[in-house]
């Protein structure tokens, strides 16, 4: 019986293509349903375009998204190229446009986002057991006039 080796760069493009046919909810596999967007940013050190696959939630007209990293003790690169370079390009389903990041680390406002942000995902709640001893930051995207 012949296994094949996971492809994770094969399995993003299919997802990609799947929340572009789906208007940004996968339609099968582990995030069937969630509602998922493409961030585009700038990286920190490379200075690349570099691309992430992120649930989100909504506040207001803003996207919030979660640097969970599906539960690593380790804070995703991601988040330190928003920091850096705040303007970002988000694509949901098949809209892509400019947004601007506001990184939350801690407080009430990180605090009150991430609630929220479990409320309406709430699969989202486990990951403060899995994180250490790190605050799980929360990312706002805003809509670029």
């Amino acid at each position: 019986m012949t296994t094949e080796a996971f492809d994770p760069a094969s399995w993003e493009e299919q997802l990609i293509a799947d929340l572009r046919a789906n208007g940004g909810r996968p339609s099968a596999g582990p995030l069937k349903g969630h509602p998922i967007l493409l961030l585009y940013s700038t990286g920190a050190k490379s200075g690349e375009r570099r691309r992430s696959i992120l649930t989100w939630s909504k506040d207001g007209n803003d996207m919030i998204v979660a640097g969970t990293a599906g539960g690593s003790k380790v804070t995703p690169a991601w988040v330190a190229n928003v920091a850096k370079t705040p303007n970002v390009e988000v694509e949901i389903g098949t809209e892509t446009f400019p947004a601007t990041a506001t990184v939350y680390r801690d407080g009430r406002e990180r605090d009150r986002l991430w609630n929220q942000h479990v409320e309406q995902i709430p699969s989202f709640g486990e990951y403060p057991s899995q994180v250490g001893d790190r605050t799980i930051p929360v990312i706002r995207l805003s809509r670029s006039a």
